[in-house]
């Protein structure tokens, strides 16, 4: 389905409501509708459960949004955290520099790809794809343009060179995407960190910020963490919590946003083991989003051109969205780097001391981030299909389904009476609702006809559909109805836990890889 669809239906089936929508919305700022809650719950969960309960050595914390200042002096936020802004001077837009030119890039790639397609096309099975891409003039063309606007951004962008990021935009002729114009202003930094005041006293000593991330709070708790749950290295501290950062082009839905939610693990090593532990997560990582069923061909690995100040490494396991492949989580090994400078700072040690070595050492980091917002759009992108099925009467019908898996859909079940007017069924499906309401989330429904029903469910991911008709009244039996496979059982009302358990248990998942 397209971009457009995926967020009409994420509003119109209770996901995704734009913000303070009543005065005319805030930019950039979303609310979750009770589906989007209950789906986010689930994908914080499964990650959580993967990272603290699947791992004796990586615990959790909960950290204050509010940090002391100096913590983002010491993380290089107030010096470093910026991102390259330009004006257009007749559309009075504002862009991120870096982002036009990572669009020209994403053009040639797609002019590459739509070439290749139309090969494939063209020979059919016999098509050599990696022989095509070597040898084609016209893909080797927009492969070697694309590769060499790479490294001339990542340089500039290493350089903080924002005269030849804007060389870059006029030599490219990237006109305004709102108005065509190519009248820009020079680029210029612009820092993402909200600042707020502490009580009523204003001036730099009652300045704070909203964290712009979650993975400060772990590492001035990285003593406290580690005295107080005994940990030894390597281990990790996972967290979920909100950040902010005050984007200047905040767009494509909830991909960008200014308010946000992260979920971080931060990994301790010893010196000179963090690219093996690097690969360790990667591998890891990319197994956890194979498991909720998406497709190879929806993920790839994309090495980071330009590093942060911070980083000897850095990956991102890119998803395709409907816009392109873009990031969704991030695995970067952080040296050492933010717990030194914690440490000089602070004027406090920040240091392990390792028995085997039998010395001191100041931690390396690899991290893991993964944003919940992104994933959450990667599900609604991935699940949400339209397809054809047959009806009841033989004849065949168009539906939309979130092919979502049933471990983290929003509602595990849904019961129905097969009609709303017999009290009898209503009763029957009522108590099997509020016996089953213990056991998992459900969903009791009674309005509309019983195709509609099923359609209402398919729209919004309920992987199974119990319906109590009339035999039910006599066998203690009920149907249920599979949502990907449209297979209808009849099982015994006592049997219904069992039949359900093993499918839509988050455990049999955490199994799987």
């Amino acid at each position: 389905m397209d971009f457009k669809q995926i967020v009409s239906h994420a509003k119109e089936y209770g996901f995704i409501y734009q913000s303070s929508e009543i005065y005319d919305t805030l930019a950039a700022v979303y609310d979750y509708g009770p589906n989007g809650v209950e789906l986010k719950n689930n994908i914080k969960e499964y990650w959580w459960r993967s990272m603290v309960q699947r791992h004796e050595n990586i615990v959790g914390i909960d950290a204050a949004i509010f940090m002391h200042p100096k913590t983002w002096k010491a993380s290089g936020h107030v010096d470093a955290f910026n991102d390259p802004l330009i004006d257009n001077k007749d559309s009075k837009k504002r862009y991120r520099a870096d982002v036009l030119i990572e669009e020209q890039i994403d053009k040639l790639e797609a002019k590459a790809e739509k070439e290749i397609n139309k090969a494939a096309k063209r020979f059919g099975e016999q098509f050599d794809r990696e022989q095509f891409v070597t040898t084609n003039d016209r893909v080797l063309r927009y492969h070697g343009e694309k590769e060499a606007l790479a490294r001339r951004l990542a340089e500039a962008m290493k350089k903080n060179n924002l005269e030849g990021l804007k060389q870059i935009i006029e030599d490219l002729q990237i006109a305004c995407p709102e108005s065509g114009s190519r009248n820009w202003t020079d680029v210029r930094q612009f820092n993402l960190m909200f600042s707020t005041q502490l009580g009523n006293i204003a001036g730099e000593e009652g300045k704070l910020y909203l964290r712009p991330e979650t993975a400060q709070g772990i590492f001035v708790n990285f003593l406290n963490v580690q005295k107080t749950s005994r940990q030894k290295i390597p281990f990790g501290i996972a967290q979920i919590g909100k950040a902010f950062r005050n984007e200047i082009v905040a767009r494509q839905f909830i991909f960008r946003m200014r308010e946000f939610e992260q979920m971080e693990m931060q990994f301790f090593v010893r010196p000179g083991e963090e690219m093996e532990w690097y690969e360790y997560w990667k591998d890891l990582r990319i197994k956890w989003h194979r498991a909720i069923g998406t497709p190879q061909e929806k993920l790839r690995f994309h090495n980071h051109d330009n590093l942060a100040h911070y980083a000897n490494a850095a990956v991102d396991i890119q998803f395709e969205f409907p816009f392109g492949f873009k990031e969704l989580e991030g695995i970067h090994s952080r040296t050492d780097f933010d717990l030194a400078s914690h440490q000089e700072l602070s004027g406090k040690k920040l240091q392990f001391f390792d028995p085997e070595l039998e010395k001191s050492y100041v931690p390396y980091v690899v991290e893991t981030s993964i944003g919940c917002d992104r994933m959450f759009l990667a599900m609604l992108s991935q699940s949400l299909q339209e397809e054809t099925v047959p009806d009841a009467d033989g004849k065949e019908s168009t539906r939309i389904v979130m092919k979502i898996h049933p471990a983290i859909a929003p509602i595990k079940c849904a019961i129905l009476p097969l009609v709303k007017n017999k009290p009898e069924l209503t009763e029957k499906a009522k108590a099997i609702f509020n016996d089953l309401k213990f056991f998992t989330q459900c969903q009791y429904d009674e309005k509309d006809a019983i195709g509609r029903r099923y359609r209402r469910q398919d729209a919004i991911g309920t992987p199974f559909c119990i319906t109590v008709d009339f035999e039910s009244l006599d066998d203690e039996s009920v149907t249920i109805r599979d949502r990907d496979s449209l297979k209808q059982d009849r099982v015994h009302v006592s049997k219904i836990q069992d039949v359900l358990r093993d499918k839509i248990n988050m455990e049999s998942l955490l199994r799987s890889f």
